[in-house]
């Protein structure tokens, strides 16, 4: 007597995926996504990086400005020595001087482009913005109407802890 099984047939039902949740989702989220996308515009500093001291040092002397951002004011070197001090007038930093005093530079060495900025590491990330709008241009008054005219200082910003 052989034994046979049986084996039941299971009819397996072909059951359809129920996409409506995710098209639901994706009718919302994909127009909230490309509005938000248009208006969000993020303006980009472009930095430079300083370069490894490892490399071969140049012949030729360069100039390096440098302007050192510290909690209780500004300060302008040369690479070796702090050449201008400038305090806080009235709790805030002197942004305006600085801008004068980095165009006494810029007149004097007209070819210079690069600068770098060198903040303490208390010092908050909205004073760093304000420093490198103040190094990159500055403004001058053009006679007696009040007209002011953008003039570039050091567009090559490069920053840094401060020493």
């Amino acid at each position: 007597m052989s034994r046979r099984r049986r084996y039941r047939r299971i009819d397996k039902e072909v059951q359809e995926l129920d996409v409506t949740t995710f098209l639901n989702l994706m009718v919302v989220l994909i127009p909230f996504l490309l509005i938000t996308a248009v208006f969000s515009r993020v303006t980009i500093l472009e930095l430079n990086l300083p370069t490894s001291s490892g490399s071969n040092a140049p012949t030729k002397i360069k100039l390096n400005i440098e302007v050192i951002v510290r909690e209780a004011g500004l300060e302008i070197g040369n690479g070796q020595n702090v050449v201008a001090r400038l305090p806080k007038i009235e709790g805030k930093h002197d942004l305006a001087n600085l801008s004068k005093y980095l165009l006494v530079i810029k007149q004097k060495n007209p070819e210079k482009t690069s600068i770098t900025v060198l903040m303490e590491p208390d010092v908050e990330y909205e004073l760093l913005v304000h420093v490198m709008d103040a190094v990159r241009t500055a403004e001058l008054s053009q006679g007696e109407n009040g007209i002011f005219e953008k003039v570039a200082l050091f567009p090559d910003i490069s920053i840094g802890d401060a020493p």
